[in-house]
């Protein structure tokens, strides 16, 4: 049996080897390996691609090769004959469900490590990868091992000459000026129209010469030009019961090879996928500033941010204004993405869950700065998971340390914040958090012009006490607590019973002038 070989993705014949694994077993093998080396050849020529992406092309197509590619297949076949893998391997791939033939072939024959075979699945739109990878384990190895292409036997082969292309961008370039005549030139605003609904977009230099709103964020993206995708994308907006008016566009291209649109009428804004059909609608506000979640981790930034840097220092890659994928360093996913830099100096945005990142701010004293210090990102990246998820999008989150000490009987050095949330379209809430060394948890509400808190906390010791601290200029009282009890300033602590479960005693918190 020969030795298996790992395929990294990245080379020509490694496409084409894992196209033809992938493909349906449908027709005479020479077919489907010229079906193959088409697939390969579209993911390899043209603009340049990162060798993921070319793989998680090659494997999309692979799963559900359209019918246009299976005509004129005569310069492919042509290319043969190329090895193939033996019959028995072609047979027990044919009996697998697509996507668990894709990780049996990534896995157990191209010997990617688990976690990129994971990866990939979720690239595809896999749903639960980790089910897939577990039935493709249960299939036994095959009768034999399929080698790779020999790297000087596969390469791709080319069809199209220059004039017929020369021709064809004459064309185009003919198409679009006439469409650009007809509808306001280069500098004005596209429209569209759909459902009752009209697309239009800012001049791509709109927000230079007037207000910073919104409405002047351009259209950004490579694919702000295919009127067919966003006159799909508008239509699939109208169909969600949008109404009558302006729809602006603000950004269309590719996101993992995937075309996306998105597009926003008032506070909503809705983000629209190939080949799915369907717009996702979300309440997001008509912040100027806030970016736009685009999918992937990704964001489209406001047109006048001119750079986003990590808190490490290190710059955010940005294409067409969208960034490359950031998720916040969390075990929950929320918390500080990165920092933006405007015109109005920097400051820091996290991920709380909605359509938009939120401005974060955080102080111990004194009024808040736009721009978290290290201590900030610290404390904000504990109380992103704290938080519960709120039930409306976010414009705004500013957290307050209002109380800091030590925690009696060795508990060590502790703060308790307040955090007040702003939520699109008016209203605010407020949450308070103790942050302490041996456990973070959050205690309830609270005011957060003058904070108080209170909660039963676990010493090292394994005894309960009931905690309450209040802001400067303020005196906690807990109604319900253990009457032993001592006071250290701002800190009420309340001896409770030693070991066994959190107590279930309910202990009202108040504050009083002191």
């Amino acid at each position: 049996m020969p030795e298996k070989r790992p395929v990294a993705g990245t080379r020509y014949g490694d496409l084409v080897w894992l196209a033809y694994l992938v493909l349906p077993a449908e027709g005479r093998r020479t077919y489907r390996i010229a079906l193959a080396r088409r697939i390969a050849d579209a993911a390899v020529t043209g603009r340049r691609r990162s060798p993921h992406v070319r793989r998680t092309r090659v494997l999309r197509r692979a799963l559900r090769p359209p019918r246009r590619l299976r005509a004129g297949l005569g310069p492919w076949l042509r290319a043969l004959p190329l090895p193939l893998p033996e019959p028995e391997v072609s047979a027990l791939l044919a009996a697998l469900a697509p996507h668990v033939r894709v990780a049996y072939v990534l896995e157990r024959l191209a010997g990617l490590p688990p976690f990129e075979v994971r990866d990939q699945l979720t690239a595809l739109g896999v749903r639960d990868p980790q089910a897939v990878m577990e039935e493709a384990a249960r299939v036994p190895d095959p009768p034999s091992w399929p080698a790779p292409f020999p790297p000087g036997r596969a390469r791709p082969v080319r069809t199209r000459s220059m004039i017929p292309l020369a021709a064809g961008v004459a064309l185009l370039a003919t198409l679009a000026g006439a469409l650009l005549a007809g509808e306001g030139g280069p500098g004005g605003e596209r429209s569209a129209s759909a459902g009752g609904l009209t697309l239009v977009s800012a001049a791509p230099d709109a927000w230079r010469h007037g207000h910073r709103t919104l409405d002047a964020w351009p259209a950004r993206g490579e694919l702000t030009g295919d009127r067919a995708l966003t006159r799909r994308a508008l239509a699939a907006f109208a169909a969600t019961g949008a109404g009558k008016g302006e729809v602006r566009l603000l950004y269309a291209g590719r996101l993992d090879e995937v075309p996306v649109v998105v597009l926003r009428r008032g506070g909503r804004i809705a983000r629209y996928a190939d080949p799915a059909g369907v717009a996702d609608i979300a309440t997001g506000g008509t912040d100027r500033d806030a970016p736009v979640a685009v999918g992937s981790g990704r964001y489209l930034l406001a047109p006048w941010d001119t750079r986003a840097t990590l808190s490490s220092g290190r710059a955010v890659p940005l294409r067409f204004g969208v960034t490359a994928p950031v998720v916040p360093p969390t075990r929950c996913g929320r918390g500080p993405l990165f920092e933006l830099h405007g015109p109005d100096g920097v400051r820091t945005v996290g991920e709380l869950g909605g359509p938009r990142p939120v401005r974060l701010t955080y102080r111990t004293g004194g009024r808040p700065g736009d721009r978290l210090d290290a201590a900030g990102i610290a404390r904000w990246q504990r109380l992103g998971c704290l938080l519960p998820r709120p039930a409306r999008p976010v414009t705004a989150a500013a957290a307050w340390s209002f109380w800091s000490g030590e925690l009696p009987h060795g508990g060590g050095r502790a703060d308790w914040s307040c955090t007040r949330l702003t939520f699109t379209g008016g209203g605010t809430t407020a949450q308070a958090a103790l942050l302490a060394p041996h456990g973070d948890q959050p205690t309830g509400w609270c005011d957060d012009r003058r904070p108080v808190a209170g909660t039963w906390w676990q010493a090292p010791s394994r005894r309960w006490y009931h905690l309450s601290a209040a802001a400067p200029g303020f005196v906690p009282d807990a109604e319900g607590a253990p009457r032993e009890r001592t006071r250290d300033g701002r800190l009420l602590v309340a001896r409770g019973p030693a070991g066994g479960a959190r107590p279930e005693t309910r202990v009202a918190i108040s504050a009083r002038m002191g």
